[in-house]
């Protein structure tokens, strides 16, 4: 018995120390529908001198799996609405499930990470005077 407990806690000791196994993703880890919400503030002219305007909205997003995104969403910005507004963009994805989203209509850029698999992207503006996240999850 005291060879079992020995052998097994041996395995469980190799278990844990062994390297952990990274997720590899590519373009093909977006596919799919995604719903999104976004928020921060907007900054015209880049201003930091207390007129940033709140931003806020939510939507519905469609990845190729090989590097295109198309969006249509609702916001609000500094309380004036807007529905039914276009976004599309291409992206990259690293081996590290960290990537970048480029707007081919002028709108905003993000840096983005990939997490549980594809079922969710945490995503930051990039773009001076935007103070903005957003959260896409898999449908």
């Amino acid at each position: 018995m005291k060879r079992i407990f020995s052998a097994i806690l041996t395995l469980v000791a190799s278990a844990a120390l062994a390297p952990a196994v990274h997720a590899q993703c590519t373009n093909a880890t977006l596919t799919g529908n995604y719903g999104f919400t976004f928020s921060g503030f907007l900054a015209p002219g880049h201003s930091t001198k207390g007129d940033e305007k709140p931003f806020t909205g939510a939507g519905l997003s469609t990845a190729d799996g090989a590097g295109n995104l198309s969006a249509t969403y609702s916001a609000s910005s500094n309380g004036v609405i807007s529905t039914n507004n276009l976004y599309t963009a291409v992206y990259t994805v690293n081996s590290d499930c960290t990537g970048s989203m480029t707007s081919t209509d002028g709108g905003a850029n993000f840096t983005f990470v990939i997490v549980s698999n594809g079922a969710e992207i945490l995503a930051v503006d990039i773009d001076a005077g935007q103070t903005w996240t957003l959260d896409l999850k898999k449908l």
